[in-house]
């Protein structure tokens, strides 16, 4: 399985929207130039996300884009599913190809449908809280203590 630019470019512009959208609404803009991505890329994925109700907007000078739900309640795995749709490492069988082949079979059952399990497992195990948190911590943001 290999996530898509839409796929990795729409997490970062989550979470970076997870970091400074604490208490207003952050422009595509600003995004766009923390992250590096086009601005008319982001208003792609940002239909798709609040169409997908994971972002909420409002338009106007004071406008922007907010998260829909807290971040500890949006994962991973939601994100990428609606930006990338199914996540699956191989594809889905026919039921023809799987009842007339039982190696087939044998390999949807034992090994593919544990894989699509387990990356889904993962990914629905990481919310936007535990990224921002992560973030932050790999940049000093939370406070150390240092002794001379």
């Amino acid at each position: 399985m290999q996530i898509s630019t839409r796929g990795r470019y729409g997490l970062r512009a989550m979470v970076d929207l997870a970091i400074y959208s604490v208490d207003e609404y952050v422009a595509l803009n600003n995004i766009a130039e923390r992250q590096n991505i086009s601005e008319s890329y982001l208003e792609q994925l940002f239909s798709a996300l609040r169409k997908g109700g994971l972002v909420k907007s409002i338009k106007g000078s004071q406008g922007g884009y907010a998260l829909a739900y807290s971040p500890s309640k949006i994962t991973v795995g939601a994100v990428l599913r609606l930006l990338e749709g199914k996540l699956f490492s191989v594809a889905e069988s026919s039921e023809n190809e799987i009842v007339n082949n039982t190696i087939e079979y044998c390999l949807s059952e034992n090994v593919w449908e544990k894989i699509n399990a387990s990356i889904c497992s993962i990914v629905d195990s990481i919310t936007l809280e535990d990224l921002v948190d992560r973030y932050k911590t790999m940049n000093g943001s939370i406070s150390r203590m240092f002794y001379i």
